[in-house]
C-alpha cells in the first residue's frame, strides 16, 4: 500500500528533504500511521530515523526557520517540534532503537537499532506500521506484522510473543484494553489469554500510569466496554477492587434489586452520551461504591 497522496502537508516534504541532507532514512511510524489508515484525525506525528532523531529534528527546525520551537530531550534521545503551517502539528523525532528488559522494571535498556528493531519493540501490530519518507519509495507502508489486515479486521494483537510483550511492559495490557475500547476493536484471543496469564505483572506499574489509561478508557464513546474487558482479564480486581466488589445482585428487604457493577457501567455509558467531562464520568463510576 502507498499512502503518499494522504501525506501532502508541507511538513512531510521538509522532513524527507532534511533526512536526505543528513543521509539518514526517516519514517512516519506508530499511532499517526494507524489513524491515517483508519481515517481518524491526528495532529501528533512520530518520526523514527535510522540514525539520530535529534540531529534530524535540528535539521528540520533549521529548514522551518528561526521561530520554530524545538525541545530536545537528550536523556531519551528524542526531540519535539511544534509546527503551525496547514495545521498545528506536533512532531516527535527519535532514533530507531531496540530494547531489552529487566523483570523487575518496565523501563528498558535501549540500544541503537534499525527500523525493523524499532517495529519489533512496538506494542501492537496496528502501532508497528511505518511509512517511508525516502525518494525511492515515498509513501510506501512498511508492515512486517500484518497491521493493515488487523485494522481491517478490527483486531488488537501483539507483533511478537504476547507473553513476552506483556511481561516486559505490563502497561501494554492496559493499552490493549484502551485501544479496543477507543477504536471498537477486539483483542486477539491469544493476546487476551496472555493478558490473563500476566495480569499480576500490572503491580510493577505506577498508579499514575494506570490512571492515565483509565482516564482514556473513561473518555471513550462507550467506556463500559473497557471496564468489562478489564474485568474479564482479571486486571480490574487488581487495579480497582472496589469496583469489582459491587458485582452481584443486591437484595433490599428480601427483594432482588440490581447488579450494582453492571448498573454503574450502564449509567457511565448513559452520561458519556451527554458529556465529555472526565470528572463527571469519574463521579458516575464512583457513585455507588461502598
Amino acid at each position: 500500500m502507498n499512502l503518499k497522496h494522504h501525506i501532502k502537508s508541507p511538513i512531510f516534504g521538509m522532513i524527507a528533504e532534511a533526512a536526505r541532507e543528513i543521509n539518514t532514512d526517516a519514517y512516519l511510524i506508530g499511532g499517526f500511521v494507524r489513524d491515517l489508515v483508519i481515517g481518524r484525525p491526528s495532529k501528533d506525528i512520530d518520526i523514527v530515523a535510522e540514525g539520530s532523531g535529534i540531529e534530524l529534528a535540528r535539521q528540520v527546525a533549521q529548514k522551518l526557520g528561526r521561530n520554530t520551537q524545538i525541545s530536545v530531550f537528550k536523556n531519551y534521545g528524542t526531540a519535539m517540534i511544534r509546527y503551525s503551517g496547514d495545521k498545528d502539528w506536533e512532531v516527535e523525532f527519535v532514533g530507531a532503537r531496540k530494547e531489552s528488559y529487566n523483570r523487575d522494571s518496565r523501563k528498558p535498556v535501549v540500544e541503537d537499532g534499525t527500523l525493523q528493531d524499532d517495529q519489533n519493540r512496538r506494542d501492537f501490530t496496528i502501532n508497528a506500521l511505518a511509512i517511508s519518507l525516502q525518494d525511492k519509495n515515498y509513501g510506501e507502508v512498511v508492515d512486517p506484522f500484518g497491521g493493515l489486515d488487523d485494522i481491517h479486521q478490527k483486531i488488537i494483537r501483539t507483533p511478537l510473543d504476547a507473553d513476552i510483550t506483556f511481561s516486559d511492559d505490563p502497561l501494554r495490557m492496559m493499552r490493549a484494553v484502551r485501544f479496543a475500547t477507543q477504536l471498537d476493536f477486539y483483542i486477539d484471543p491469544d493476546s487476551f489469554e496472555a493478558i490473563r496469564r500476566n495480569r499480576e505483572r500490572i503491580e510493577i506499574v505506577s498508579a499514575e500510569r494506570i490512571t492515565e489509561e483509565l482516564n482514556k478508557i473513561i473518555l471513550a464513546t462507550k467506556p463500559s466496554r473497557g471496564f468489562k474487558l478489564l474485568d474479564e482479564t482479571g486486571l480490574l480486581k487488581i487495579i480497582f477492587p472496589e469496583l469489582v466488589a459491587m458485582k452481584g445482585v443486591e437484595e433490599k428487604e428480601g427483594v432482588r434489586h440490581k447488579d450494582n457493577f453492571y448498573h454503574t457501567l450502564q449509567v457511565l455509558d448513559n452520561i458519556a452520551e451527554n458529556t465529555d467531562n472526565l470528572w463527571l464520568r469519574w463521579a458516575t463510576l464512583l457513585h455507588d461504591i461502598a
